[in-house]
């Protein structure tokens, strides 16, 4: 049976508005809620009451999070916080209220959830707040191909940060996936919106129906109107036009003859002809959609989105961009046309079969299985971490230099004598691109009670570095990712990546470490060497959404550094037993952004500001005085 999950879909739009990334968040929901799936569809609302209900909700989650999602099965629909304006400019987003940031916030810390399946996530939103507080497999689908100068211009690194929590990306278009990939360049899978067949009003005769949802730009509607003047006068045909603020003052030809309404599917429902008039600022492809689902010929201006749509106009009438005459002559051909409309509505027909939203979920299913699909296994060896569970606990640190890193000074006898007296029961050494100072304490090991992972931290080409534990040879640094960790599995070690998100350090960007999270058996969750904590909370999600074990280290450059964070877990024997162990253990630190700054003081104190005779002779102080005391052991 295929695996089932819990999903949240986040759409940024009230849903009682018309738009379709609203229809399209509701309408996948529904599908995959029909094929067993639980389901919440957050959104701003401008109900009160459901904004009520849904908080009365949240709040029993507490205690029983299950309760939640719908009992029926159904989509559970979720006012996140209520919205009684609209939005100024189309288009423009205006910053979600204080307390839908913090409901997403509230929803998505209770709800045990496998995805967050965030719409149009661009800051300020519904979907930059859930991406800001989702520890589920993020889906971000961008609909729109209209660029947001805020998000793409004014704060695109801010930006990109949050894009970068995506784990896949869909686009509505190719017009869509060519924006975003100028701005945010990443994958993006084409997910086409699907068709909603929708009833026909039954009409006998009359005129034709000409219908225009004022979701474009201003000038739009204009030219719509302007294009309605030049028609002929005895042509049989009436205007619908959607608009939620009004359209311009009539000329007297047109009043008898141009209707406007408050409700979209009123002007769709009977429509003969939809009309998709924008100038290129602001497109909504939606329209020309729900146009094929109603059954109604789209004619729209030849700008990329709406060809697209149309298939180059095999399901629909083009005309250039902003020319009143040609649009005019257009709908003049329509009207008079009927077996162009009987064609070009058996085309819209064959399409809306094409176009069915359940072979939407079908993609949006295969998406969620495949990330799925990246996940560990939370308990592969259950027999060696049940044997592990009877050995006494131990204080390890697994991340650490001695002055065969080129940028520490710590000799190894004092290394393992620092650590035998802060309690260490086992240490990994993983210098710089070396493996002779993990072989040198591991020789020593014995001497001071401390047991020995060999291990180096090792640069690849280009994507940062990767740690390898219990290792046997050294491992050359300037390969590629890939290579490395492939070279540390030779030798049946640990690929533990280490401060993976520390935008400080080198580290692999987030494709990268998609195409490896199958591959990396532990993850570096804390690191007090880290001036940001926030990079330690995205390590922390990112093994968690993955099930990646979680391990900690020092990263210390100087011996002080020892002690300030240690992973306390049971005692083991070679890599296969110290995994099973380390899935169970404990992670304890001392506040770190204090100690980073003396840290990271101390280590330059000892690496460039002292000269070198003064460090050699400060190395053999030190080591007399670890030797000595290893001799009272």
């Amino acid at each position: 049976m295929a695996e089932r999950f819990a999903i949240a879909q986040v759409a940024p739009h009230p849903l009682e508005d018309a738009n379709e990334v609203g229809t399209f968040a509701g309408e996948v929901s529904k599908e995959l809620a029909a094929r067993g799936h639980k389901v919440l569809l957050l959104a701003p609302s401008r109900s009160p009451e459901l904004v009520r209900e849904s908080r009365r909700l949240i709040r029993a989650a507490h205690k029983h999070p299950e309760d939640l999602f719908d009992p029926e099965g159904g989509v559970r629909v979720l006012g996140v916080g209520e919205l009684l304006f609209n939005a100024s400019r189309k288009g423009i987003n205006p910053a979600p209220p204080v307390d839908i940031a913090r409901t997403i916030e509230e929803v998505l810390s209770v709800a045990p959830l496998d995805f967050v399946h965030v719409h149009e996530p661009w800051a300020p939103s519904a979907g930059s707040v859930a991406l800001r507080h989702s520890r589920a497999l993020n889906v971000g689908s961008f609909h729109a191909p209209a660029e947001r100068v805020l998000s793409t211009q004014v704060a695109r690194k801010f930006v990109e940060l949050f894009f970068g929590r995506m784990d896949a990306r869909t686009a509505s278009y190719e017009a869509t996936a060519e924006l975003m990939n100028t701005f945010f360049p990443s994958s993006y899978r084409l997910l086409r919106p699907g068709v909603t067949p929708e009833p026909r009003e039954a009409r006998t005769g009359g005129p034709l129906r000409i219908a225009f949802s004022d979701r474009e730009e201003r000038g739009a509607l204009r030219l719509f109107l302007r294009a309605l003047r030049h028609l002929p006068e005895e042509l049989p045909w009436e205007a619908v036009v959607y608009t939620k603020t009004g359209i311009p003052t009539l000329r007297s030809s047109l009043r008898n003859r141009v209707t406007v309404v408050s409700d979209e599917d009123a002007a769709f429902a009977a429509a003969d002809i939809v009309v998709a008039a924008s100038l290129g600022q602001v497109t909504a492809p939606g329209v020309l959609v729900k146009a094929l689902g109603v059954g109604a010929v789209p004619l729209a201006a030849r700008v990329p989105v709406y060809e697209e749509v149309l298939r180059e106009g095999d399901l629909g009438l083009h005309f250039d961009v902003g020319d009143v005459d040609v649009l005019a002559a257009q709908l003049e051909r329509a009207i008079r046309d009927a077996d162009l409309r009987t064609k070009l509505a058996k085309a819209g027909g064959e399409a809306r079969q094409e176009l069915a939203w359940s072979g939407v979920a079908d993609q949006v299913e295969e998406i969620y299985r495949g990330l799925a699909a990246l996940r560990h296994d939370p308990d592969p060896k259950p027999e060696v971490r049940a044997r592990v569970k009877k050995n006494p606990l131990i204080d390890v640190d697994l991340h650490m230099h001695t002055d065969h890193s080129s940028d520490c000074a710590t000799p190894v006898d004092v290394l393992l004598a620092t650590a035998r007296d802060v309690g260490l029961g086992a240490i990994a050494v993983t210098d710089h691109n070396e493996i002779s100072g993990a072989y040198e304490a591991a020789e020593k090991a014995a001497q001071y009670g401390v047991k020995v992972i060999i291990g180096e931290e090792v640069m690849t080409a280009d994507q940062g570095e990767v740690i390898g534990l219990f290792l046997t040879e050294k491992i050359p640094r300037g390969m590629t990712l890939e290579e490395t960790i492939a070279e540390i599995r030779r030798q049946g070690g640990i690929v533990y990546v280490p401060h993976p998100f520390d935008r400080l350090h080198a580290v692999p960007d987030y494709e990268h470490m998609l195409k490896v999270v199958n591959q990396i058996d532990a993850i570096e969750v804390f690191n007090p060497r880290i001036a940001i904590p926030a990079f330690n909370e995205e390590a922390v999600r990112f093994a968690g959404k993955y099930r990646i074990v979680g391990g900690a280290g020092t990263d210390s450059h100087v011996a002080q550094g020892l002690g300030s964070v240690r992973i306390t877990m049971r005692d083991f024997d070679g890599p296969e037993e110290f995994l099973e162990s380390l899935r169970d253990a404990d992670i304890a630190a001392k506040p770190s952004s204090l100690r980073y700054a003396q840290v990271q003081a101390l280590k330059f104190l000892q690496t460039k500001a002292t000269p070198p005779a003064a460090r050699r002779a400060t190395r053999r102080r030190k080591v007399a005085k670890a030797v000595a005391g290893r001799g009272g052991q």
